[in-house]
C-alpha cells in the first residue's frame, strides 16, 4: 500500500503547487518547501533512500554552477537596470518621434520601434512596460490620443524586447534546451521584426482610417530636419552601439556570453556616466535593484531544484509523459496542446517558473515530436524553431486579458483615467496579431530558422 501511495506523490506534489501558488507565498518558498516535504514523506514510507534526500545540495550547487549562461544573467538585469536609470529611454522616444512625426498613429509607431530598442533593457516584463508607460503614456494622451489605443500600444512594445537578444529568457531556453546562444539571438530577429510590422501597419492603418484615436501631432509647422536627425542620432547612437557590441560579440563568436553580458554592463556604466547619472544615489539604486532581482531569479532556480529533484524521483516526468501520449494525438496536435499548456500558465506564473519547473517536465514529450521533415532535416533547427515557438507564446500571454502580466503592470504605470477595461480593449487586436506571427512562425519555419542556418552551416 505504501508503494502505491508513492506513485501518487507526484499527483500530490503538483496540486499541492497549484493550490499553494494562489495563497500568496513567493514561489520559491513554495517551491523548496513542497520538494522537502514530500521528499521527507518518501523517506517515512521507505520509497526515497536517506542519502538522496542529502544529495539536494549537491543538485543545488550543480544546478548554478554547471551551466556556462547562468554567470551572465546578473550582468545582464544590471545592464537592463543602468539603462533605465541613465534616462536615454525618454531621448530615444523624442529622437524617434521627430522621425516618424508624419505617419499617421506616429506616438504609437515610435513606442513600438523604442520598444525594440530597448531590448537590453526589457529582461523583466514590468521594468520594460512601466518606463514605456511612464515615458510615452502621458504624451499619447495629452495629444488627444484614444486611451484604448495608447494603453495598447505601450503595453504591446514593453512586451516586444522581452524576447529580442539579449533577453534573459532566452538564456534561460539556451540552457535548458542545450541550445547555443548565438543562434537563439538570430531566431528571434524576423519573428519579431514581422510581429513589429504588424503593429506598425494596425496603428498607421487604424490612425488613418479613424483620426480620432490617433490625431495628427498639434505642431503642423515646417520642421528642420536636420534637428531632428541631429536629436534622434544622439538618443539612439550610444544604445545602438552598445546592442551592437554585446550582440555581434556573442554571434559573431568573438566572446562568450559572460563576456559579452561584462561589456554590456561596463558600457552602460559609461553611458550613464555620459548621461550625467553615474552618481552615487544613481548607482547605488542600480546595484540594490540588481542584486534584489538576481536574489529573487536564482532563488527560484534552486527552489525549482528541489522540487524537479524528487518529483522525478517518483517517477513524475514519466507520469506526465504517458498522460500526454495517452491522448494519441499527431504532432501537431500534441505541440499544440503544450504550447497552450505553456500560454495558459503565462497567465498566472512568471516566464522564470515556467522555464524552470514546466518546461524540464515537458521536454521528453517535446523532443519526441518529429517535425524534421517540416523544418529542413537538422534536428538543431528544430530545437531552435520550438524555441522560438515557446517565447512567442509567452510573450503573448503576458499581454492576454484578462490576466496578461504586461496588462496589469501598464495599468498600475498608467494615470488613474485610464482603466483596465481600457487596457483590455486596446490589446485585444495586438494579441490577435501576435497568434497571427506564432501560426505564420508554425506553417513556415524559415522564418525563424532562416538566419540561424546560416550561423550553423
Amino acid at each position: 500500500m505504501l508503494m502505491d501511495l508513492a506513485e501518487y506523490i507526484p499527483v500530490f506534489m503538483i496540486v499541492s503547487l497549484a493550490v499553494t501558488l494562489f495563497t500568496g507565498y513567493p514561489v520559491a518558498f513554495v517551491l523548496s518547501g513542497i520538494g522537502v516535504l514530500f521528499a521527507g514523506l518518501g523517506m517515512l514510507i521507505g520509497e526515497f533512500p536517506f542519502i538522496a534526500f542529502f544529495n539536494i545540495p549537491a543538485r543545488l550547487w550543480g544546478s548554478i554552477n554547471g551551466s556556462l549562461i547562468f554567470p551572465s544573467v546578473p550582468m545582464l538585469i544590471f545592464m537592463g537596470i543602468a539603462l533605465e536609470k541613465s534616462g536615454v529611454a525618454k531621448e530615444m522616444l523624442l529622437g524617434i518621434q521627430g522621425l516618424v512625426h508624419r505617419l499617421p498613429g506616429s506616438l504609437a509607431v515610435a513606442m513600438t520601434i523604442l520598444g525594440i530598442l530597448l531590448a537590453p533593457s526589457a529582461g523583466l516584463v514590468g521594468a520594460s512596460v512601466a518606463t514605456l508607460t511612464l515615458i510615452g503614456l502621458p504624451t499619447m494622451l495629452s495629444q488627444g490620443y484614444s486611451k484604448s489605443y495608447a494603453i495598447g500600444s505601450v503595453a504591446a512594445a514593453g512586451t516586444l524586447g522581452i524576447i529580442l537578444p539579449p533577453g534573459i529568457i532566452l538564456f534561460f531556453l539556451a540552457d535548458l534546451m542545450g541550445i547555443s546562444i548565438g543562434p537563439i539571438f538570430l531566431s528571434t530577429l524576423m519573428p519579431i521584426a514581422l510581429l513589429a510590422g504588424f503593429f506598425i501597419f494596425y496603428y498607421m492603418g487604424r490612425g488613418y482610417l479613424d483620426p480620432t484615436v490617433a490625431p495628427k501631432l498639434n505642431n503642423e509647422r515646417q520642421v528642420d530636419f536636420e534637428g531632428v536627425l541631429k536629436n534622434a542620432l544622439r538618443g539612439l547612437f550610444l544604445p545602438t552601439v552598445l546592442i551592437i557590441s554585446v550582440l555581434g560579440s556573442i554571434i559573431g563568436g568573438v566572446a562568450t556570453p559572460v563576456q559579452s553580458a561584462a561589456v554590456g554592463a561596463g558600457g552602460s556604466i559609461i553611458i550613464m556616466y555620459l548621461k550625467g547619472r553615474a552618481t552615487r544615489e544613481y548607482i547605488h539604486q542600480v546595484i540594490v535593484t540588481t542584486a534584489t532581482t538576481c536574489s529573487m531569479v536564482f532563488f527560484i532556480i534552486l527552489a525549482a531544484s528541489v522540487f524537479v529533484y524528487p518529483f522525478n524521483y517518483f517517477g513524475g516526468t514519466d507520469l506526465i509523459s504517458g498522460l500526454l501520449k495517452g491522448l494519441e494525438l499527431e504532432d501537431w496536435g500534441m505541440l499544440f496542446i503544450i504550447l497552450g499548456t505553456i500560454f495558459v500558465l503565462g497567465f498566472f506564473i512568471d516566464w522564470i517558473e515556467i522555464t524552470v519547473i514546466v518546461l524540464p517536465i515537458l521536454m521528453p514529450v517535446l523532443y519526441s515530436l518529429d517535425f524534421t521533415s517540416h523544418v529542413g532535416g537538422q534536428t538543431a533547427l528544430v530545437e531552435i524553431w520550438l524555441a522560438v515557438q515557446i517565447a512567442l507564446v509567452l510573450q503573448t500571454s503576458f499581454l492576454t486579458p484578462p490576466f496578461g502580466f504586461s496588462l496589469f503592470f501598464a495599468k498600475g504605470a498608467a494615470p488613474p483615467e485610464v482603466t483596465l477595461v481600457d487596457t483590455y480593449k486596446g490589446v485585444l487586436p495586438l494579441v490577435l496579431l501576435q497568434l497571427i506571427t506564432i501560426a505564420l512562425v508554425a506553417t513556415f519555419p524559415s522564418i525563424a530558422i532562416w538566419l540561424p542556418s546560416l550561423l550553423i552551416d
